[in-house]
């Protein structure tokens, strides 16, 4: 009996027509082994709720019960029901069928095409580009009872295969969705499909876009709609919480330089770029680099050179535009000497850190674009300030020198704002990268917010006319350990 219905391996058991089978069910289910969960449906598992047992096993059911059916419409481009728990099949007929959890609407249509995909036993999906055919079809159910999903969904599934690869891959799209729509007797829908690429390649009017992020892609500013997410969480986070007013104490030009030439070096080093700190003094002091480490040096005087200078660093967006030419113009500063890595230039290629991909070359100016409103409606400086070093950090727009550039775009925003400056010293650099790793994988801005209100508070108690002074302090705080050799001390 065991081989004919092998209870203790199967979750779901299906009903059946041939009387040995449903006799040892019918057994089984008096004797309490197995329970029905739904017509022709039975499990073995008392643990869980029909509907978890339904939905972890949707897919072989759905074959079982409607061989030859298609999860088609928005289901085959979410694979999920609605939130109003509905699922959608092309099958022989039309009917509603209710499972524990899942409302299945049977839609009368044609079977599986060449280029459909199997998905369980004898259920099939349809392949993208008939999904993207159905779901421009009319429907008279709005909302989640609709079998299609709207237009702008539409357009942003669309739009993100050019982002991923390329118009190339669209027009490919439009050829495939061509040849479906004969096979098919979908003509109307792939009239209606063609004018959307069309928009987005910018071969036809862009005005029948509804999509924020395919109208930008069509206007030529297109961007990562998943960064901006990220950035919108940040903001809030940022836009409901106090933050304390520091005002500068280092107010002189010389105890501002002072500041400015630890903050280089500081900034370098947790870049790789390693000197003594009596080497960083001196190319700093003498304003040249060493013969030896031509390029390394002038990556500290080209930070240096941005962030000792109050009227350069007290300078802050009031535009998109501007903060576009801002960011290049002080990039070409700080790696004047890295014609390799083309300074003053957005990237050309894409750029990683580990298993974390930036954002797109192609993405970086509209990207940087729509962050900005954003900024513009945040008020505190510390809050317009960590807001920036992020989104910098985050988009990555340059081949190199991106995080130096993003903390140099952070303290300009504290400086325009009267507030003391950031410095992230060698003992912190751990907590530093770890809340931004965190906040880009787990988009939880609190963590990165403590780090940077903690090294805030620090770097204000950074203050002297001396250099010694102030090196005194910073040793006094264990600033120049590594991490695993102690913890950044708060020094009175």
């Amino acid at each position: 009996m065991e081989n004919i219905l092998p209870i203790h391996l199967q979750e779901v058991i299906y009903g059946s027509s041939d009387p040995a089978v449903s006799k040892q069910i019918s057994k089984l289910e008096k004797e309490g082994k197995i329970r029905k969960i739904a017509s022709r449906l039975y499990s073995a598992n008392f643990g869980d709720s029909p509907e978890n047992i339904v939905r972890r096993n949707l897919f072989s059911i759905l074959g079982h019960l409607y061989p030859g059916a298609i999860l088609s419409h928005r289901s085959a481009l979410e694979f999920k029901p609605t939130s109003r728990g509905q699922l959608f099949l092309t099958y022989k007929y039309t009917r509603k069928a209710e499972l524990p959890g899942v409302m299945i609407r049977l839609l009368e249509g044609n079977g599986p095409i060449e280029g459909d995909n199997p998905l369980s036993g004898k259920l099939y999906a349809s392949q993208r580009e008939r999904a993207f055919l159905e779901n421009l079809q009319t429907s008279r159910k709005p909302g989640p009872d609709s079998k299609t999903l709207n237009f702008p969904v539409i357009e942003e599934y669309l739009e993100q295969i050019i982002r991923v690869n390329g118009e190339e891959e669209l027009n490919k799209v439009r050829d495939r969705a061509r040849v479906i729509s004969e096979k098919l007797g979908m003509q109307k829908e792939f009239l209606k499909l063609n004018k959307i690429i069309s928009a987005l390649l910018s071969t036809h009017p862009s005005n029948i876009l509804k999509s924020p992020v395919a109208s930008a892609r069509a206007f030529g500013s297109p961007y990562d709609p998943n960064r901006l997410e990220l950035f919108e969480s940040l903001f809030r986070e940022l836009s409901q919480q106090e933050f304390k007013y520091r005002k500068e104490k280092n107010t002189t030009n010389r105890s501002f330089r002072n500041f400015a030439l630890f903050e280089s070096y500081f900034s370098n080093y947790i870049e790789g770029t390693v000197f003594e700190l009596e080497e960083a003094k001196q190319i700093i002091e003498t304003q040249k680099p060493l013969a030896t480490r031509n390029e390394d040096s002038h990556d500290v005087l080209g930070t240096y050179h941005i962030v000792s200078k109050k009227e350069a660093i007290n300078v802050t967006p009031s535009s998109p535009e501007e903060l576009l030419e801002l960011l290049k113009y002080r990039h070409k500063i700080l790696l004047s000497a890295r014609i390799d890595k083309k300074p003053g230039e957005f990237k050309d290629k894409n750029n990683f850190a580990g298993q974390t991909a930036f954002v797109d070359a192609s993405l970086v100016r509209g990207t940087i674009i729509k962050s900005f409103d954003f900024y513009q409606a945040l008020r505190h400086p510390f809050a317009k300030a960590a807001y920036m070093m992020f989104m910098v950090s985050e988009v990555h727009p340059f081949l190199d020198g991106n995080g130096r550039i993003a903390r140099v775009m952070m303290n300009a925003e504290l400086v325009k704002g009267e507030q003391a400056k950031i410095i992230i010293p060698t003992v912190y650099r751990d907590d530093y990268l770890g809340a931004l790793r965190k906040l880009t994988r787990q988009r939880d801005p609190k963590v990165y917010i403590r780090m940077l209100m903690r090294v805030h508070e620090f770097s204000a108690s950074i203050v002297g006319e001396s250099i010694d002074h102030m090196q005194l302090l910073l040793e006094k705080s264990n600033a120049f350990l590594e991490h695993t050799e102690g913890k950044l001390r708060m020094v009175k």
